[in-house]
């Protein structure tokens, strides 16, 4: 697997993670915080787009997220195709291209109608890759990687990756969780072997594009090595 590039940002993850809570702090519905944490992904798209970043990954809904109540999970997949009805055609015109990592054909037909029109409508666009994490888990990605490279021949870490759900994206540089949580929830494993990591207090729904701006800059302070000295 290639090492990103020394000194430059061009592809970025997020967990996105304190929805629940910014609504707790508020006294109000925790579907309102699920409401503003897309407002949130609106913003930090657009972001990307002007910060010139070739991919911006986001972990939207993991394999693990079906152990949440059936109405939370419910609300979930509403703001999905809301999301994709009111938002689609606007980053779709800015050249923006969605890409899904995860097995989202696990969803119900009317939400996976709706990823693949939006896939289909975006396939040729040459901006920004706006990849989303849906029912993904990096354990189940790394097994059926592993699983397709001993299919092919020898199991290498080259060949390995070459399988992997993000095998067509730039190295991912710079991963970002917001909320104060100090941890990876199976996310990009794989991927965040050389990636810079950086985990703020700030709850998604309050996370601007000046907050990912500030998030790149630090990664321009950083030291990387690689392992080496």
């Amino acid at each position: 697997m290639s090492k990103p590039e020394p000194g430059r940002v061009r592809h970025v993850a997020i967990i996105m993670d304190g929805n629940g809570r910014w609504a707790k702090k508020r006294l109000l519905p925790r579907a309102l915080g699920h409401q503003k944490g897309v407002e949130a992904v609106r913003r930090v798209v657009r972001g990307a787009r002007e910060l010139g970043l070739e991919a911006l990954t986001l972990y939207a809904f993991s394999t693990e997220n079906w152990g949440r109540p059936e109405d939370e999970v419910a609300d979930l997949m509403g703001l999905m195709k809301r999301f994709i009805l009111s938002d689609l055609e606007e980053f779709a015109q800015a050249g923006v291209r969605l890409k899904i990592i995860g097995d989202y054909k696990a969803f119900k037909p009317d939400v996976v109608e709706l990823i693949e029109g939006a896939l289909a409508r975006t396939a040729a666009n040459t901006g920004t890759t706006m990849v989303v994490a849906l029912n993904y888990g990096s354990h189940d990605e790394i097994a059926r990687a592993a699983r397709s490279a001993a299919a092919k021949g020898a199991i290498t870490p080259e060949t390995i990756a070459a399988e992997l759900d993000t095998a067509d994206l730039p190295p991912l540089d710079l991963l970002i969780r917001t909320s104060g949580e100090v941890r990876l929830s199976n996310f990009l494993l794989w991927q965040a072997a050389y990636a810079e990591m950086l985990f703020t207090d700030v709850l998604w729904p309050d996370f601007t594009v000046d907050h990912l701006r500030d998030a790149i800059a630090e990664f321009g302070r950083r030291d990387r090595r690689y392992g080496g000295r």
